[in-house]
């Protein structure tokens, strides 16, 4: 899987095509082998995600002091919630497509399912709760990346709205889709594969397509991305360097 994602980098455009506001700058980073995926935070852990990892840092002292125990295939993306870590998990590139959201749970260290999606519309690329609803984004790739979509649940993970991707963002998506995205506010801010980029959308009153706000610049060349509670920037990773990589707004 790294070794294809890496070759379609390789004859790939360097840069997204949007032109970009400033948005995000490196403050400090942390190297880590697991850095391949996805990176998540809290004020005591850095949480780095491979594929089938979840390996946990200790902050202060920048020493890994966890590895999670629990199978897993295609991890992607993750964020904390309630003390726990919920990363999107897929069988990503196989078919049919099976998704997943998994959660590690620090105090066990066991990496479990948390809910298995039944036929979900894609592979599942990233997941986030905002207090009341979960929002899942499902991806599709080539020549189907406007398959995308953001679906939008209610407890016992009912369905209640979904919304596709803006043109200008699936073109820009390179053929391959959003790795990860979060909450900014009221706006969401969503991740590029293998570009430093993020497009801030905006959910619509009505209507079923996110809307492009702005292309932001940032310092993480794709891959999932989480808030920082202890600095209130932005968390992510730079897979080629095999680091995760800490934010802070552009002055």
């Amino acid at each position: 899987m790294l070794l294809l994602a890496a070759l379609l980098v390789g004859f790939a455009p360097a840069e997204s095509k949007l032109a970009l506001k400033p948005g995000w700058t490196a403050a400090s980073s942390l190297p880590s082998p697991h850095a391949t995926q996805a990176a998540a935070a809290d004020e005591k852990a850095v949480y780095v995600v491979s594929n089938t990892t979840v390996a946990v840092y200790d902050r202060a002292t920048g020493k890994l002091v966890a590895t999670s125990e629990g199978k897993a295939e295609h991890l992607n993306s993750a964020f904390v919630w309630k003390g726990k870590v919920y990363c999107a998990h897929s069988n990503y590139p196989k078919k049919p497509d099976t998704s997943e959201i998994r959660v590690y749970d620090p105090a066990t260290n066991k990496l479990t399912v948390f809910h298995d999606f039944k036929d979900p519309p894609g592979s599942l690329v990233w997941n986030v709760h905002d207090g009341k609803h979960w929002w899942c984004s499902f991806a599709h790739y080539k020549a189907e990346n406007a398959k995308t979509v953001l679906i939008r649940y209610a407890d016992g993970f009912k369905e209640e709205q979904r919304w596709t991707f803006p043109k200008a963002v699936v073109d820009d998506w390179d053929g391959m889709s959003a790795s990860g995205g979060i909450w900014d506010g009221d706006m969401l801010l969503v991740s590029h594969h293998h570009f430093k980029v993020l497009y801030r959308l905006r959910v619509p009153k009505d209507g079923t397509e996110l809307e492009l706000a702005e292309a932001l610049s940032c310092p993480f060349p794709g891959q999932g991305i989480a808030a920082d509670p202890e600095t209130g920037g932005l968390v992510g990773i730079d897979r080629a360097g095999r680091k995760v990589v800490f934010a802070e707004r552009a002055k």
